[in-house]
């Protein structure tokens, strides 16, 4: 399955964790194809995307999906020293 189409299938925090396991592979199998293929450009990037977001959907013709509750993006995000 493409990356594209298991981001549309994410209901759930198992699809979540799905869809990141699967990033990873893609990763590895494919860095050529990554333009932010770094730990540094990528974290760059997914502040990026983040901030401009709610653009990003209305040019689409979609609401802005609410962040999930609490600190767990941002553990989720750092937890390669949790």
């Amino acid at each position: 399955m493409e990356l594209h189409e298991l981001i549309r299938g994410i209901q759930s925090k198992s699809d979540l964790v799905a869809f990141i396991e699967a990033l990873a592979e893609d990763l590895r199998s494919h860095p050529d194809d990554w333009e932010n293929h770094t730990l540094d450009r990528y974290v760059e990037a997914l502040a990026s995307w983040l901030a401009a977001s709610d653009g990003a959907y209305r040019t689409k013709d979609s609401s802005p999906q609410p962040l999930p509750h609490g600190r767990t993006p941002g553990n989720a995000v750092r937890s390669q020293d949790i």
